[in-house]
């Protein structure tokens, strides 16, 4: 298997030196992943520059990874603010939690996806949603790997990362008794994922390369109300992700329980 080999660089911000690290070439996915190109360094985080010079202080190539997940973002964004400023909303909810997410281990990964599997670890979650009418309404979600994990880029070297979620919903929530309530979502969203390829630079500096991919979500919770405005959710979320290869499925699953308060309503 062919290797890219990244070159030394010395960080005079950080106070001391990251050695490169061998690359194998399967993980150059496509053209537009941002993070390994052949015969370059890092795009948007390295180029080949003299020796003591900080990454503030080298040249950045743009951010081409699906460049289209910022649009859609923007416009789930704008729709839902104008859905809110034209009705009032029956009922607020905010909550908080804590999941795992499971997605195809490595060793099952098939010919179009890397080895490499973004589930494990704990994730914390904040969620939020504005029922409008008849119990509908629409909502966001926003979640995070808490450490990191190790991306295995050959047998002797890895890079750490952290993948992050968020969704934005149109949802369900019907009142079945006054403590309880079912809930049911779907919408779009991202997965962006972090690969942290340098020690910490200092200020005005970026140590991570991103990806950026569309997705679709499903979920649904069921909410046990213990005071009159506190719920428990336990809940569980499937997300599609477009063009997910440099993971070993384009699926993965998060579930998990949250604690949450209700404004309004009820």
């Amino acid at each position: 298997m062919g290797r890219q080999r990244i070159v030394n660089q010395n960080f005079t911000s950080a106070g001391a030196s990251f050695r490169g690290v061998f690359v194998p070439r399967r993980l150059l996915f496509n053209v537009h992943l941002q993070i390994f190109y052949a015969g370059q360094v890092l795009p948007g985080i390295y180029r080949y520059s003299s020796p003591h010079q900080t990454v503030s202080q080298q040249s950045r190539l743009p951010d081409t990874s699906e460049g289209h997940v910022k649009k859609v973002t923007l416009v789930a964004i704008f729709s839902i603010a104008t859905l809110l400023g034209c009705a009032h909303a029956q009922q607020m909810d905010a909550a908080f939690g804590f999941n795992a997410v499971h997605a195809t281990s490595a060793s099952q990964a098939s010919s179009n996806y890397y080895p490499q599997s973004i589930g494990g670890g704990l994730t914390p979650s904040f969620s939020a949603d504005f029922l409008v009418i008849h119990n509908f309404g629409v909502g966001a979600e926003f979640s995070w790997r808490a450490s990191k994990n190790a991306y295995q880029i050959s047998p002797t070297s890895s890079v750490p990362f952290r993948p992050f979620f968020y969704d934005f919903n149109a949802i369900w929530v019907p009142r079945v008794t006054r403590s309880f309530s079912p809930e049911l979502m779907a919408g779009i969203g991202g997965e962006n994922t972090r690969f942290y390829v340098a020690p910490s630079c200092g200020i005005n500096c970026q140590n991570y390369a991103t990806t950026n991919h569309f997705l679709g979500h499903f979920g649904g919770g069921l909410r046990f109300y213990v005071t009159r405005n506190l719920f428990v959710r336990p809940e569980a979320h499937v997300y599609l992700v477009h063009n997910n290869n440099q993971f070993s499925s384009p699926y993965a699953t998060r579930y998990g329980a949250s604690i949450g308060y209700t404004l309004g309503g009820r």
